[in-house]
């Protein structure tokens, strides 16, 4: 628990005016100690909050998070920290998503696959072999559909900030073989996150998916707990997976983002300022970190080949109708409910 140490008491020449504007500071000093995660140093306004995220450094997302976090302490004039700790150094997706919840800490960044655990809706964008291409993606999550993902995060006391950042479309890799076919799938011990929207996905091809936490993943391909996984490419790349996979197949079979996603108490313990501020700041960090994923992605093929994957590419239709006779599509519009799927194929097209 933060504590906050205030002056005992004021100077007995300071006029009423300063008095009374004294007292207000230390009011506002005082309700931000009772907000667990948020500090607030000795009398001066200024705010220290945490982020959490599993993946790697180096991963675009997290340059970005960084990269948002150093302009919005030069441009609040050192009024708000945010420390950023990547690699799941606060603890894994289901920890940290707890934390957050609790206000131990004050954000999580994680993808709508593992939002969805909590809210339900929030993995909607994850249905397989819904988007073609980052212009939907785009239309999408920056139009109608995103803003109701985003207003379901207000039924558990959470507040998504900024726009989302993309974490790709998602590959399979496998240690011994291509995949081509749905078949190629069955009986494939495959690593997904804990996610209830893609182990359905693979279950419906035939898979058995497992799930491994992301900084377990490379032991467990490397002694063959599981066969192969699946994610985009920067992932791939960062994790270093290349060195424990061969093959690596370019199925596009879900697009996924993450999100940032705060207490919400927290962060409305923030004044107005500093919270238009960062979502300002947050808002185009998103933006650049779009392009930054695209252009790292259609280069990583090539970097990923020099290190001795082997690429082939995919045609989603078979997966797709093979889906559709598992009865996958039927299953997951039933979930979401009519709302949620019919702002789903505004931009995809008829999927069930």
């Amino acid at each position: 628990m933060t504590t906050i140490q205030l002056t005992n008491a004021l100077p007995e020449r300071a006029g009423a005016t300063k008095r009374r504007d004294v007292l207000l500071q230390m009011a506002g000093v005082a309700a931000a100690a009772m907000v667990p995660g948020i500090s607030m140093a000795q009398g001066a306004g200024k705010y220290n909050l945490k982020i959490a995220i599993s993946i790697p450094e180096s991963h675009p997302t997290v340059v970005a998070l960084k990269a948002a976090s150093a302009e919005i302490l030069k441009e609040s004039n050192g009024r708000l920290t945010l420390e950023v700790y990547p690699s799941g150094q606060l603890g894994g997706d289901t920890d940290t998503v707890s934390q957050v919840r609790s206000g131990a800490i004050d954000f999580v960044c994680t993808a709508g696959t593992i939002w969805g655990n909590l809210v339900p809706v929030t993995s909607i964008n994850t249905v397989a072999f819904a988007f073609p291409d980052y212009a939907t993606v785009w239309s999408a999550m920056d139009g109608d559909l995103g803003a109701h993902i985003r207003s379901a995060f207000d039924k558990v006391n959470l507040v998504p900030v900024g726009k989302v950042f993309d974490h790709g479309f998602r590959q399979v890799t496998h240690t011994s073989k291509p995949i081509a076919t749905p078949k190629d799938l069955v009986g494939m011990k495959i690593r997904v996150p804990a996610s209830p929207i893609l182990t359905s996905l693979f279950k419906g091809l035939g898979a058995s998916p497992a799930t491994v936490p992301i900084g377990e993943l490379y032991t467990a391909l490397q002694t063959k707990v599981v066969d192969g996984q699946e994610n985009a490419l920067p992932t791939i790349e960062s994790t270093k997976l290349y060195e424990v996979q061969k093959y690596c197949s370019d199925t596009s079979h879900v697009w996924d983002c993450f999100t940032l996603v705060g207490n919400k108490r927290n962060w409305t313990a923030l004044p107005e300022d500093l919270r238009t501020l960062a979502t300002r700041i947050f808002d185009a960090q998103a933006i650049k970190q779009r392009a930054a994923h695209e252009a790292l992605n259609a280069s990583l093929e090539v970097q990923l080949k020099k290190s001795g994957m082997v690429f082939n590419k995919v045609d989603g239709k078979p997966f797709r109708q093979e889906l559709q006779k598992a009865g996958y599509y039927a299953e997951w519009q039933k979930k979401f409910g009519p709302e949620a799927w019919a702002l789903l194929e505004k931009y995809s097209g008829k999927l069930a």
